[in-house]
């Protein structure tokens, strides 16, 4: 096992999630910040159902986006691990079938979005024009779906490998992409709305070749196909895929579920909630690169049984979430007025950034605990933690919270509602987490099946490689 080959066994933690998470997130900021750009393009044309119509579209297609990055999960965990034992030729075998698995749900459900989405965009109330713009918007977006899976799951493959910087690179290529191609389409060639999308869908193709080519370089890119293996890798493939597909799809859900609380107050209040969509992965990019990058970190001490090292990975983990939600909830009660200024928001609209940015933000740190909770549980095969607890908080922890917002305080209690109601979630995710960890390390867990097993009374007596006792 080469120094190359297993990055995290050793050296500083807060270093590795420090250098992991800002240089995942200066990736994840340009592709954020061009979709913050887009919607600010788009509302210089002066419509207000434009904006609306990209806040209805942007719902879905991170609905998209987080199955995506449930594939990217299940790329960089199963890699990662037998990274840190030293199976070069198993990961890159797994690594073949992760991605033609990847391929085949991605087709399978950008055709499904084309096809329904009149009825999806109904769904979340909206009506007239704005329901037609976000349905155009959105069939011409969702088809490039299996080219952003690929390129994905290569970013995850080249996360397990610990190479923040090529993944970045990747992110940091279609967000030029984006950026160069938005204005020349949107008002060089007068193509508005429709313009916006096909940038989005070439930035898409920019982000797979910046990603594929270095996994071939300089990783010895992919296994031979063959059914053989991939019919035996669907199983552990989709014992982290399927519960971290679900996981990811319910942060959407419980986004569709505020979405449409918000819209009865109006196209100006949506268009706000928009511009929020896409403020609150700019401001919390760092957050969303976290819970991807500690994974591998993670996974490879888990692979490795190093076990103090995935207890203090989770730690600084959070502590890094902690000053960092801090550091963004004053840039925020100090920018929140030029921002709506800009967006041309008023009434409703200016109300909606003025109270996420005061209470709304600093509770963001609870999102950040369940995501870096949840990047733990992927990586120490109890995905299906992950997926009960984030449905639980993007419905239960959502839908009461929201409605009894929506009475109190109108369309800012519907943030505020969504905001409170994942706090809980996040608690018993720490709890879990750290619990989950001493079971491994006391013996009453199997590292290799990740189910609970009888109390080892002797560690000694009974490796923790076997799992019986």
């Amino acid at each position: 096992m080469t120094a190359k080959k297993a990055k995290f066994l050793e050296g500083d933690l807060m270093h590795h999630v420090v250098v992991m998470s800002l240089s995942a997130s200066a990736g994840l900021v340009s592709i954020f910040l061009v979709d913050f750009v887009d919607l600010y393009f788009i509302s210089l044309l002066g419509k207000k159902e434009l904006a609306a119509a990209v806040g209805f579209a942007g719902t879905l297609i991170f609905f998209n986006m987080s199955i995506t990055i449930g594939l990217m999960i299940a790329m960089s965990a199963l890699a990662a691990q037998r990274i840190g034992r030293g199976e070069e030729e198993e990961a890159r075998r797994i690594a073949t079938s992760v991605a033609v698995a990847s391929l085949m749900l991605a087709v399978v459900i950008s055709a499904s979005f084309w096809f329904s989405a009149p009825f999806l965009v109904d769904s979340l109330g909206a009506t007239g024009e704005t329901k037609a713009l976000a349905v155009r918007y959105l069939r011409i977006v969702v088809p490039a779906m299996p080219v952003m899976a690929m390129a994905m799951v290569c970013s995850g493959l080249l996360r397990a490998h610990g190479d923040a910087r090529r993944a970045m690179n990747a992110t940091l290529a279609a967000g030029a992409v984006n950026a160069i191609l938005d204005p020349i389409l949107i008002f060089g060639l007068s193509l508005g709305l429709d313009g916006a999308a096909f940038a989005s869908v070439a930035a898409r193709f920019a982000m797979l070749g910046t990603s594929l080519y270095p996994v071939i370089k300089h990783y010895g890119g992919f296994a031979p196909f063959s059914v053989a293996h991939f019919r035996k890798d669907l199983a552990p493939i989709f014992a982290i895929a399927g519960p971290a597909i679900l996981t990811n799809i319910a942060t959407p859900v419980g986004t569709a579920i505020v979405t449409r609380a918000i819209a009865p107050f109006g196209d100006t209040a949506v268009a706000g909630f928009a511009v929020i969509s896409r403020l609150t992965p700019l401001s919390f990019c760092v957050i969303f690169a976290l819970s991807g990058a500690v994974g591998p970190i993670i996974g490879q001490n888990f692979g490795a049984r190093n076990y103090d090292r995935v207890r203090e990975t989770l730690r600084k983990a959070m502590m890094f979430t902690g000053a960092y939600t801090l550091l963004i909830w004053a840039v925020l009660m100090i920018l929140y007025g030029p921002i709506a200024d800009q967006f041309r928001l008023t009434d409703g609209g200016r109300s909606l950034i003025f109270w996420f940015a005061l209470a709304v933000t600093p509770l963001f740190f609870f999102n950040g605990v369940l995501f870096v909770s949840n990047a733990a549980f992927n990586n120490l095969n109890r995905p299906v933690w992950s997926t009960i607890l984030n449905w639980g908080k993007n419905t239960l922890g959502v839908a009461p919270f929201v409605w009894a917002g929506a009475v109190w305080g109108g369309a800012p209690g519907v943030l505020i509602g969504q905001a409170i109601g994942g706090v809980f979630f996040a608690i018993v995710a720490v709890w879990l987490g750290f619990r989950l960890i001493k079971d491994y390390e006391s013996g009453r867990a199997d590292p290799e099946k990740g189910w609970k097993i009888k109390l080892m009374r002797d560690r000694q007596e009974a490796p923790l490689s076997s799992g019986r006792g």
